[in-house]
């Protein structure tokens, strides 16, 4: 598609077509929904302005210009690097306690892995069904569905060993549709629930969980990990350290560390070098367009299958299980606890349903870790 030039005093912008300033427009876009509409702003503020600056061709900034600083940045991704120091923070951040207290909350978790496997099949498929596509292999289908955990680190991860080339896309399908979780969720949860179910009270845990049980289960997924699927023991072993040094009381600066300046310092560089390597002519071809209608898919289908096993929990014991945690068995910690905790009370103020939302999430967690472990088992190269 033909450029256009424009100069005035001594500025010249070049090399921007249509395409690139539809990139452009569509980072405002983002920007807007994280500034006004504050859609995950922490998230979705820095992968908006990595992809304004990388449609911009003259400034060098996206992450295929080599020597420039997003370039560098962007290796931390491309080499495997951010996703488990993510998983570090992650584990500092989290309480164990409602899984160890409710071990059934896991089942809600195993049900948000549905999407994986969905759009896992969904794109082995559609490359039989278009006439002119490539279909995509095995290991670029598994990495695909992997968008559908909801769990951007472990999908980066993922890709990075099993599909290098699709890794720009996948990376910013799932951080995408992470930080719209607030848009997706709550249209799928309020469909799949009825009025009763949504106002089950649900009552603070009975069970209390010493700090002695949670190191152990600390320790002990992971071992368990390590010597049955050792191709997850990055992300496992990376998140039960971090939970270790939370628990074990006697790391208190490392604990602050985590939780706030090292997440936050990941966070913004995850964020730029994913929205810079969103260029015009990546993003916009039909490859990607079906990837990320593939991890919308996926997604969708992840918050289905965690409130359809919430439900089938709430009929089991005779509601005491509110539906709306299911949309908890997809792994986007903390956002989809927050949207059950919202919509939970939206429909009776007197629930509090967040800390029974974790349960599914660090489950769901766990559980995708492992099942990209056996992704990169089974099919890695």
């Amino acid at each position: 598609m033909e450029s256009f030039e424009l100069q005035s005093q001594g500025f010249s912008l070049s090399g921007m077509g249509l395409p690139e300033i539809v990139m452009v427009l569509l980072a405002l876009l983002l920007a807007y929904l994280a500034i006004v509409k504050k859609y995950e702003p922490l998230l979705l503020l820095p992968l908006s302005f990595g992809m304004l600056i990388a449609n911009i061709p003259l400034a060098g900034l996206s992450a295929y210009d080599e020597g420039g600083l997003i370039y560098y940045l962007y290796k931390g991704i491309e080499l495997g690097i951010y996703p488990p120091m993510i998983f570090l923070c992650i584990g500092a951040m989290t309480d164990f306690g409602p899984l160890i207290s409710s071990p059934k909350s896991a089942l809600i978790g195993l049900g948000g892995q549905l999407g994986i496997f969905a759009a896992m099949g969904g794109a082995l498929l559609i490359g039989r069904l278009i006439p002119g596509l490539t279909p995509f292999s095995l290991q670029e289908a598994a990495a695909i569905g992997m968008i559908g955990s909801s769990d951007g680190p472990t999908s980066i991860y993922t890709a990075g060993i099993l599909a290098p080339d699709l890794l720009p896309v996948i990376t910013i399908a799932a951080y995408s549709y992470m930080a719209l979780v607030p848009l997706i969720q709550p249209p799928i949860m309020r469909a799949l629930t009825t009025k009763k179910e949504r106002v089950v009270l649900m009552p603070p845990a009975e069970k209390t969980v010493t700090r002695r049980q949670k190191i152990a289960f600390a320790f002990g997924i992971t071992i368990a990990t390590l010597v049955l699927v050792p191709a997850a023991g990055t992300l496992i072993s990376m998140l039960m350290l971090g939970n270790l040094i939370r628990e074990s009381g006697v790391t208190d600066r490392y604990v602050r560390t985590l939780q706030n300046h090292l997440l936050n310092v990941l966070t913004i560089l995850i964020g730029v070098s994913i929205g810079a390597t969103a260029t015009a002519d990546r993003i916009l071809n039909v490859q990607t367009i079906l990837i990320i209608c593939l991890g919308l898919f996926a997604f969708a289908f992840g918050t289905v299958g965690g409130v359809l096993i919430a439900k089938l929990l709430c009929k089991i014991t005779g509601g005491k299980v509110n539906p709306l945690i299911g949309n908890s068995g997809v792994s986007a910690m903390p956002m989809a606890a927050r949207v059950s905790q919202k919509l939970g009370q939206e429909y009776n103020p007197e629930n509090y349903l967040l800390m029974h939302a974790m349960g599914p999430i660090v489950a769901s967690t766990i559980g995708s870790a492992v099942i990209a472990g056996l992704f990169i088992t089974y099919f890695g190269f």
